[in-house]
């Protein structure tokens, strides 16, 4: 199951609050944190971790605090996910390093990473702005399976009828 850390759950909150807050003086990490009801000290070192990837912009002092580093826009879904997590991992083998015993003989190994792909491909695709506006795109219908009906086998030996 895919599943999204804590920590990049509470960094996604934080950048929608932080969009909506927009052109509006910088956000503490205690007042996000109140706001949610998620510690404060957690919300600290997810604020932190997204201003050492470059997304948000600290700022020191009495009306300190936090701010959207460039357009919410510009700032993508997979790129919070990432500066919080780090890469996108679907299986322990999602590097190229063949560290795990069936890597040689593996044969799901590289659909799983252009699925990888794919989900990146659609985190990217969704940005901070999109998720304040609450206009996400929609999502690409699944393919449907349609079922054939396939003719029953004549017993052997057994004339059909219309012939």
């Amino acid at each position: 199951m895919l599943r999204l850390s804590k920590k990049a759950d509470y960094a996604l909150i934080a950048m929608k609050h932080l969009a909506l807050r927009s052109g509006e003086s910088a956000a503490s990490a205690r007042e996000i944190a109140e706001h949610y009801d998620i510690p404060v000290e957690l919300m600290a070192k997810v604020l932190q971790r997204l201003a050492r990837g470059g997304l948000l912009v600290s700022q020191q002092g009495t009306r300190g605090g936090y701010s959207l580093a460039r357009a919410a826009t510009g700032i993508s879904v997979a790129d919070v996910i990432q500066a919080v997590d780090g890469p996108l991992t679907v299986t322990a083998c999602s590097t190229d390093e063949e560290s795990c015993e069936q890597y040689s003989k593996c044969n799901v190994r590289d659909p799983l990473w252009k699925i990888k792909d794919r989900i990146l491909t659609a985190l990217a695709a969704c940005s901070i702005y999109e998720m304040a506006a609450e206009t996400l795109p929609e999502a690409p219908q699944p393919l449907s399976l349609v079922r054939r009906q396939v003719a029953e086998p004549e017993p052997a030996g057994v004339p059909s009828p219309s012939r």
